[in-house]
């Protein structure tokens, strides 16, 4: 059994990753925004508390902003957490995806690639070979990351972005919509443009 928490738009996708594969049922949905009393026409629960699911039960954190996943996970102990890879997804037998991370339709990670806990590989997101992508990063629709790159924990890529071979990115930055990255960003950079350029540092 699954069950989603978090009731947003960006829950709305995972329920169709989670469902691509037959042999999923999604149990039902938690939200802790006391306003919200329904989802997706699937079963309601409300706030999230762990007593709520069983311990073969597997859990997937639908919230879309990176900070906000890692403080939920952080406070989630002995939780089963789902890896969630959409049926048309195309995920090398040669790569690693940790758990609680979601492959969206059409995404690919190529052979080599090392998915970090909680990240969202978006739709049409080109993973390739020999990339380190760390907890909590978002690679948004059409991203694509060359051969070798690396992504520090926390970091948001947009979409259409691209960046180019052997390429590391640090921690908790955020890198423009179509930004072409042609050089190391240290930790804490805004980046847009192409060529990338920091335009600010954010804490």
């Amino acid at each position: 059994m699954v069950y989603l928490y978090g009731a947003s738009g960006h829950a709305k996708v995972v329920t169709d990753v989670v469902l691509s594969n037959k042999a999923n049922v999604i149990s039902g949905v938690f939200d802790d925004n006391t306003s919200i009393n329904k989802f997706n026409n699937l079963p309601f629960f409300g706030s999230f508390e762990p007593s709520k699911i069983d311990k073969l039960s597997k859990l997937i954190i639908c919230i879309g902003d990176n900070l906000i996943r890692k403080n939920i996970s952080d406070k989630l102990i002995n939780i089963n957490f789902l890896t969630a890879l959409h049926a048309t997804s195309v995920v090398s037998k040669n790569s690693s995806i940790k758990q609680g991370t979601v492959v969206m339709a059409n995404a690919v990670v190529n052979s080599g690639a090392t998915i970090g806990q909680h990240c969202i590989l978006n739709t049409a997101s080109i993973i390739e070979h020999d990339c380190i992508i760390e907890d909590f990063v978002h690679v948004s629709p059409n991203a694509t990351l060359t051969g070798g790159v690396k992504i520090g924990e926390g970091t948001h890529i947009g979409a259409g972005a691209i960046i180019i071979p052997n390429i590391t990115i640090g921690k908790w930055c955020k890198i423009g919509a179509g930004t072409v990255v042609l050089k190391n960003i240290p930790d804490n950079s805004v980046v847009v443009g192409n060529p990338g350029k920091i335009i600010k540092k954010i804490f």
